[in-house]
């Protein structure tokens, strides 16, 4: 199969960036991507999307087949089947190269959880005798772990790599697929900050299961010292459980989507 030259691709959108006064961010901000994204297209590490190349064109001046072949093309001058063909191909073979990216993220993602899953049950098994696992209070112990396995599976191989288009054209503050929703005021969601939102959620995830049970247990152990068992003691561990919760997924979740906005 045809494959498109990233370094042809790059040195022209260089030329044609410089040639309209952008600078990286410019670019991307019109196209509501990363400025990142934008090097390493320019550095022919990558290509945009297929449902890049109009608004890039557009935003260039140049047409799309010139874009694909790296250099302006004669006003008139017709192309030929030959030269058009393997720039079709080419461009369709991005979208199948993205789609194989988004896929092999996925996978690795999805090793990582089972790893956070394995670790969560050796601790469990070694833990097993501990009354700590089963006592009244044990609900503030299981409630951060269980929701990691809940969220986890989903984010982690469920969940969207891309949001609609129309995310970055309008400031939404929610997300919705299927039976996962997410609203959070303040915070706008589109395609230069979801891949990061997602990825923190991961992380949380995959952290909540594999490192909350020592925590948990290392941080009662501590507080039998100080507090015995009864409502104060009940009361802590459970502001630390929400603590772990809401400090832990939401607040990298606002920070990234901050940043990346």
């Amino acid at each position: 199969m045809y494959e498109l030259s990233k370094e042809k691709f790059g040195t022209f959108l260089v030329q044609l960036r410089k040639e309209k006064g952008m600078t990286q961010k410019d670019l991307a901000e019109r196209l509501f991507v990363s400025d990142k994204a934008v090097s390493k297209w320019e550095r022919g590490l990558s290509l945009p999307d297929i449902s890049l190349l109009q608004p890039l064109a557009a935003l260039l001046d140049v047409t799309v087949t010139e874009l694909l072949s790296g250099r302006y093309i004669e006003k008139d001058r017709a192309l030929t089947v030959q030269e058009v063909e393997p720039l079709l191909t080419g461009a369709l073979s991005m979208t199948a190269q993205e789609r194989e990216n988004q896929r092999k993220h996925r996978r690795q993602w999805g090793l990582r959880l089972l790893m956070a899953v394995l670790a969560c049950a050796v601790e469990v098994w070694l833990l097993w005798g501990s009354p700590w696992l089963w006592d009244d209070l044990s609900v503030t112990l299981w409630l951060p772990p269980a929701m990691g396995l809940g969220f986890g599976v989903y984010l982690c191989l469920f969940s969207r790599e891309k949001l609609p288009a129309f995310y970055d054209q309008n400031q939404i503050n929610f997300v919705s697929d299927g039976a996962f929703r997410m609203n959070m005021p303040g915070v706008y969601f589109n395609n230069r900050n979801w891949p990061h939102i997602l990825n923190a959620m991961r992380a949380w995830c995959c952290a909540a299961l594999a490192g909350w049970i020592p925590l948990y247990c290392l941080v009662r152990w501590a507080l039998s010292y100080v507090l015995p068992e009864g409502l104060a003691l009940s009361m802590v561990l459970l502001f630390f459980s929400l603590a772990g919760i809401l400090g832990g997924l939401f607040l990298p979740v606002v920070t990234v989507s901050r940043k990346y906005k």
